[in-house]
């Protein structure tokens, strides 16, 4: 995608040489295939079938030893009472406990055997196991070869050249939604009450001076910013013909339901320093000094909220010769 081509929501922007990606890939899926086999070879040789419970007195071998560790018990006890009635030797009853001791040793070694070959299946499993983690990021990685576009939208900007290097961390493309556009607004903290989630907004530019966009506002921040004390707020501006481009400067018109009274001065007559506005009022021939709070500005004048009443007089030349209670002239 070249710069100012439009994507659809999932769109290939980018795609990345996968070549080492699908070997990864091939890799861990051998050894999982290897791990699978290994699995299914042990629980063959236990006798359990995959998903099925183990039962180490349903193996052949350890239910025969166990037969015949049975039988031997038997036949021992009933030995010992023919050998107290004197009915068979001693020979043949020693011969009948050494037959138990073999079954007994046998019986118990067919046990042993069926618990290394369980243990042997629950390696397996964990092999498996590990196999598979192995393979899960392989084919996530494989699928990050794709670049797609997280939104509709218009690319802005494509860095990344064909047959170049890239990280990670590296923009690839950037993709902007231009409608409904989204513009920034710092509110004063004064301002704060006035404002609310809905509210209609009218935005004007320099490329556009006659022409009003509007918009409502949609996001309030939670806080104010400490260094400037002004609460940010989003504006969301129609902007179906594209006219409108992210990045512009606007200026923005949050209308009220009530119009609010203020005083308008020339906007030359006003001094702000450090984030201070101040004005001169002129009473009976000397300067006042007066703090005001400003609004909006429509052309040379500017609308003052507080500071200076209807009616009276406010220097607008020199002001930066002035100080509190000079003499001037009318």
């Amino acid at each position: 995608m070249d710069l100012g081509s439009f994507v659809r929501r999932g769109q290939t922007i980018v795609r990345l040489d996968d070549v080492d990606l699908k070997l990864r890939v091939e890799q861990a899926q051998a050894q999982l295939d290897q791990a699978k086999a290994a699995l299914r070879q042990a629980e063959e040789k236990v006798g359990v079938r995959p998903g099925q419970n183990f039962d180490i007195n349903k193996l052949p071998e350890v239910a025969n030893a166990r037969v015949a560790l049975e039988l031997a018990e038997k036949n021992l006890r009933r030995s010992e009472k023919l050998i107290e009635s004197g009915d068979i030797s001693r020979t043949l009853y020693d011969q009948q406990r050494a037959q138990r001791d073999q079954m007994k040793e046998q019986y118990e070694a067919a046990l042993s055997l069926a618990r290394q070959n369980y243990a042997a299946v629950m390696t397996a499993k964990a092999n498996v196991a590990s196999a598979v983690s192995a393979l899960n990021p392989a084919v996530r990685n494989l699928s990050y070869a794709n670049v797609y576009s997280p939104i509709d939208g218009y690319v802005s900007d494509r860095p990344a050249d064909l047959g170049e290097y890239v990280s990670t961390s590296t923009k690839v493309a950037t993709v902007v939604k231009i409608n409904p556009l989204r513009v920034r607004i710092d509110i004063p903290e004064q301002a704060i009450p006035t404002v609310s989630v809905g509210q209609s907004v009218s935005v004007t530019t320099s490329a556009w001076p006659e022409r009003n966009f509007g918009g409502r506002i949609a996001r309030i921040s939670p806080n104010v910013t400490p260094t400037s004390r002004t609460l940010t707020v989003e504006a969301e501006i129609e902007n179906s013909g594209g006219t409108l481009k992210p990045g512009q400067f606007a200026t923005v018109r949050i209308l009220q339901s009530r119009p609010q009274p203020a005083v308008l001065v020339p906007a030359r007559a006003v001094r702000t320093e450090s984030g201070v506005s101040r004005v001169f009022v002129i009473k009976d021939g000397k300067t006042q000094e007066r703090l005001v709070q400003l609004g909006q500005t429509e052309g040379d004048l500017v609308a003052v909220k507080s500071g200076v009443a209807v009616g009276e007089n406010v220097a607008t030349s020199n002001i930066e010769q002035l100080s509190e209670g000079m003499a001037v002239k009318q």
